[in-house]
């Protein structure tokens, strides 16, 4: 299915759109330049929002669930690039171990992870399903409502290596984004590959880190293109110690919200845009779409009600939240019948195989859509994301809206990679 795109009317998009077709065989060159001196995250995907004027990712997820989501055409190409990255790896790697996530009853998370499991297969390797849940004591057997079953075993630690009865992984792929914390069970592994790193797990990574290297990038990549970079950058700041609950450090998250919405204003008024500017406020770690509230003046901090200061201070398996980003807010301008939605784009070592719309009827254009009642319709990416078509009018074309937005979700991730790269305890450090 192909979403009709109310943005193909707007002006700057189209610009924007044209350029990066125009400059298509430079920006695949300085892609592949920037690959020789950086390695991608493992796999990721990247929300994305359209705002007509403006297109840049929201949010980079270093653990992604949804992979059930992309449509069976789609998975050739996530095969392939499931076999480039492990070559890459580990050559001779026979067998896979997938870690999930510990909330093992989830129908449609374990749907994620039986396509995973199905990907890697397809791509030459056993694959098993080790749980670090404590609730796994013994293999257990879910059924899910496609008809396939997922098979969840207990993981077994030796002195250095992890595995399952009767069954040595050369490669661990977590799918378990260690919200947490890293448990000890993970750590010290000899001869093992473990993907992504531990410290691409919450417990280690900071949006506000990410964006700034996602600013890096974009700077870089505006000069290459010859384009403003806030077309396609949030802006953005950082609050490291508030508490909603308690109302502490909230008078420094108004100034920098004051600050910020100044700054999104001043750039409205340069491109003649009559919106009004909001930021989202979100847990500087975390996902799930929790702890993320929308903020139109710095005025509505001072009169949160109770629900907004409870949501506002857990984060997913219940850790506190004290650490903010302020985002400047970037409104999404796509519809899927009359719901709102939000492309979200799937990759595996530097390719994008594929994608989605996070589609939700309950929502505002300016709201977070990852939220109970979100739905999913596949994006036409298989034949499209790396075969624009030149020569079309910007803006006409599916494809070509789909190419951009997979060069924008590989911005972001070439940002992870530089993140990934600053944040390594493992990294030599030259005086």
């Amino acid at each position: 299915m192909v979403p009709h795109l109310i943005t193909a009317l707007t002006g700057p998009i189209n610009e924007l759109e044209q350029r990066i077709l125009d400059s298509m065989p430079a920006i695949e060159r300085w892609f592949r330049l920037e690959w020789m001196e950086h390695t991608p995250p493992f796999y990721s995907s990247v929300d994305i929002r359209n705002a007509g004027f403006k297109l840049a990712p929201v949010d980079t997820n270093l653990y992604p669930g949804g992979w059930n989501n992309l449509t069976p055409e789609m998975l050739p190409l996530a095969v392939q690039a499931a076999m480039a990255a492990i070559e890459k790896i580990c050559p001779e790697a026979r067998n896979l171990l997938i870690i999930p996530e510990n909330h093992t009853r989830n129908s449609f998370y374990l749907s994620n992870v039986a396509q995973l499991t199905r990907i890697f297969h397809m791509a030459g390797l056993n694959v098993r399903i080790g749980s670090i849940s404590p609730d796994i004591k013994e293999t257990t057997k879910i059924d899910l409502p496609n008809g396939e079953q997922v098979i969840l075993e207990p993981v077994l630690r030796g002195k250095h290596r992890l595995g399952l009865k009767d069954f040595d992984p050369c490669t661990i792929l977590l799918n378990n984004d260690l919200s947490a914390g890293v448990p000890g069970i993970l750590e010290d592994l000899h001869e093992q590959y473990l993907l992504p790193p531990l410290h691409a797990g919450w417990s280690v990574r900071r949006k506000s880190q990410h964006f700034a290297s996602y600013e890096e990038v974009t700077k870089r990549f505006g000069k290459l293109l010859g384009i403003d970079p806030w077309l396609i950058n949030p802006m953005f700041s950082h609050c490291g110690d508030v508490n909603f609950a308690e109302g502490h450090g909230i008078e420094e998250l108004r100034s920098l919200v004051d600050a910020l919405l100044l700054k999104i204003k001043k750039k409205y008024k340069e491109y003649g845009i009559h919106e009004k500017p909001f930021v989202v406020i979100k847990a500087d770690n975390g996902t799930y779409g929790m702890g993320i509230m929308t903020v139109r003046d710095a005025k509505d901090l001072e009169t949160l009600n109770r629900k907004t200061k409870n949501k506002m201070s857990v984060t997913k398996d219940g850790q506190s939240l004290s650490e903010v980003i302020i985002q400047e807010g970037v409104l999404t301008n796509e519809r899927i019948n009359d719901a709102v939605a939000e492309p979200v784009v799937y990759m595996m070592d530097r390719y994008v195989v594929g994608g989605f719309y996070r589609v939700h009827a309950e929502r505002g254009v300016d709201e977070n859509l990852n939220a109970p009642g979100a739905s999913f319709v596949p994006l036409a990416f298989e034949q499209s994301a790396h075969t624009p078509q030149p020569g079309i009018k910007a803006g006409a074309s599916v494809p070509n809206r789909f190419y951009m937005y997979g060069v924008i979700a590989r911005l972001a991730m070439l940002a992870a990679s530089y993140e990934l790269e600053s944040t390594d305890p493992d990294a030599e450090v030259y005086d």
